[in-house]
């Protein structure tokens, strides 16, 4: 029977997006990893972790690289290595796992993290065949993309392959920027990652699920249909997406934002009150800190965000709570946890979730995946 395992995962190396140890190579080196369900590259920082070629890491003539929305970047040699996540119980450990080892990258890429682990799906997870060794050559961007391109398994896929646990994976978490003045371990900073399943796990929701679909086995892509504040009427989102994208949202963990295209964003902070829009104005377009004591935060709508299901539509509601968060940079101040992005797309990121028991199973609807969303307990 495949493994369930459970990850300790925290936001503060981030600033919001949330992080987990993996154990890597022959020793077991502890990485702390961004997890991201909009990508699906393992990468972990060259200059934290050297491949151990003589206990056992293997080098390949592969090499990858990637970029992100925020502008981050990085080059990496693949090999093949040992990984295990999972504490206070039975761990999940995958044997020649494929890592990027990142020889170059932006200067914030990881941050105060060690890498990224990308839970998306293979498709996204392209690696370029070189004439030599790549840990060896290390190749620059512009040569690796003169590459052989294909695909290579990702991290999730490759535990599956191996019988090691399912394709699923889960998230409670309860913040999109860490909450200060509650100390280091401070509970609104401090989630949990389920490998291999999340259903089972009642401890962490109330309820039953409701079932986002997805429409492509990329990223974890879904059709947003409307966006309503409080009682007013629905905005309607626009039915495509952006040229390259298969539709026109994205459910995303690497976000800490509900991030909506310009047309979407003004349209949502033209249905609240005068007052209300002059504070979300300053904190989303200005990128200003305001006072707790002036959100007044229990006079503020719900935002309902309904999405395409697998029988009917499905309506997550997105509370004030969530959407601002207070005591954000110093203790009194909030930040709007959305923010401007392209046209035409919704990446649907942390504060959609923080609200729920958020499962990404990409072993449903043959594979193409759904994604799951029950009350989350606590």
């Amino acid at each position: 029977m495949a493994t369930i395992a459970r990850v300790p995962i925290t936001n503060i190396y981030m600033g919001g997006d949330y992080t987990g140890l993996i154990l890597v190579g022959p020793q077991q080196q502890p990485m702390n990893v961004i997890l991201d369900t909009g990508s699906s590259a393992l990468a972990l920082d060259g200059t934290k972790y050297k491949p151990n070629l003589a206990g056992g890491d293997k080098t390949t003539d592969l090499a990858q690289t990637d970029s992100y929305g925020d502008g981050s970047s990085w080059v990496g040699a693949v090999i093949e290595t040992k990984l295990t996540m999972g504490s206070g119980g039975p761990g999940v450990t995958l044997q020649g796992g494929n890592a990027a080892i990142a020889y170059t990258d932006a200067d914030d890429m990881f941050g105060s993290a060690d890498g990224i682990l990308g839970l998306a799906y293979a498709p996204l997870d392209d690696a370029f065949t070189m004439p030599k060794d790549t840990w060896a050559n290390q190749y620059t961007g512009v040569q690796v993309r003169t590459g052989t391109k294909g695909d290579i398994a990702p991290y999730l896929t490759q535990l599956a392959n191996q019988g090691v646990v399912s394709d699923v994976i889960s998230f409670r978490t309860r913040r999109s920027f860490v909450h200060v003045g509650g100390g280091a371990d401070d509970p609104l900073n401090q989630g949990i990652m389920v490998i291999g399943g999340g259903q089972e796990s009642t401890d962490l929701y109330t309820g039953t699920f409701q079932n986002v679909s997805v429409l492509s086995d990329e990223w974890y892509c879904t059709n947003l249909k409307s966006v309503t504040v409080g009682n007013g009427d629905p905005i309607l989102a626009r039915i495509d997406g952006p040229k390259g994208m298969p539709s026109n949202s994205i459910v995303d963990s690497g976000t800490n934002s509900l991030n909506l295209g310009p047309q979407m964003l003004m349209a949502l902070i033209s249905k609240f009150t005068t007052e209300q829009q002059a504070l979300l104005k300053k904190s989303i377009l200005e990128e200003k800190l305001v006072s707790v004591q002036s959100l007044n935060l229990a006079s503020w709508p719900t935002l309902t965000f309904v999405l395409q299901g697998d029988s009917g539509d499905v309506s997550l509601q997105v509370t004030p709570s969530n959407y601002w968060q207070v005591n954000t940079e110093k203790v009194g101040a909030a930040m709007a946890a959305i923010t401007k992005g392209e046209a035409g797309l919704a990446i649907l990121g942390l504060p959609l979730m923080n609200g729920y028991f958020t499962i990404f199973n990409g072993e449903a609807d043959n594979g193409r995946g759904i994604i799951q969303f029950a009350t989350a307990a606590g």
